[in-house]
């Protein structure tokens, strides 16, 4: 009995490794797919690119471990939640990870960057959704309930950003029909990033509930899981 369990502590061990390996990709490649917005940076934008495929390489690896976790130890109670919480999250991870891709390639479309006013709201908003990944990230580590809610309270501030940027470029388009194909790119990059914090809160979402055992539902907080793998509205592109 004693090395069923340290075979399962070490598992678990694991797989919390993995899924803050996987993480920190996906958070890379966020805040690299923001800076290579400002600065033009087509180089950097290729290696968000190609990063992909290394957080889809952990996906898979992190879903192969949780079902043979389920299989082989059958475990219990907070043990499982941790287990499912992980799963999931990782489907979460890897379509962030898809967003910032989708943003490092428009960055080559992206035509008098310097003369476009709208820009300099994006990476303000980029930012604060980099933030939220991050922050999930260390709440999902010390499986902090308290400070998933309060990641998802941030989400507010992204949508009250991306409404902001929605209304300065359409008004910029409006005003200078030169721009409309630089528009067109900003406001699906915009709308990238605010998927981005949804998913961040998809992720807090499971992290209350592998902390807690209940839903935020449940617990009178507010529900994202509505919103978990929809993405009919922004599908993701291919290479």
């Amino acid at each position: 009995m004693e090395h069923t369990v340290k075979a399962f502590d070490e598992d678990i061990t694991q797989l919390r490794g993995l899924i803050a390996e996987m993480g920190g990709l996906a958070q890379l490649s966020v805040t690299e797919a923001i800076t290579a917005l400002e600065t033009g940076d087509n180089d950097l934008a290729q290696k968000v690119r190609k990063r992909d495929a290394q957080i889809n390489a952990l996906e898979a690896e992190i879903d192969r471990l949780a079902v043979r976790l389920i299989a082989l130890r059958a475990p219990m109670a907070d043990d499982l939640r941790e287990v499912v919480a992980a799963l999931k999250i990782s489907g979460v991870l890897e379509r962030i990870g898809d967003y910032a891709k989708n943003i490092a390639k428009r960055i080559g479309k992206i035509e008098g960057r310097k003369h476009f006013e709208p820009l300099t709201l994006i990476p303000a908003m980029g930012e604060l959704a980099g933030e939220m990944v991050h922050d999930v990230l260390d709440a999902f580590a010390a499986r902090d309930a308290a400070r998933a809610k309060e990641i998802i309270a941030r989400d507010d501030k992204v949508d009250a950003f991306y409404d902001s940027i929605f209304r300065n470029v359409v008004t910029h388009m409006v005003e200078n029909p030169q721009t409309i194909g630089t528009a067109a790119q900003m406001l699906f990059i915009a709308r990238n990033i605010e998927r981005i914090a949804d998913h961040a809160c998809n992720v807090a979402e499971q992290v209350y509930f592998a902390a807690t055992g209940n839903t935020l539902v449940e617990d009178g907080g507010h529900d994202h899981d509505a919103q978990m793998f929809d993405d009919r509205d922004n599908p993701p592109t291919e290479d």
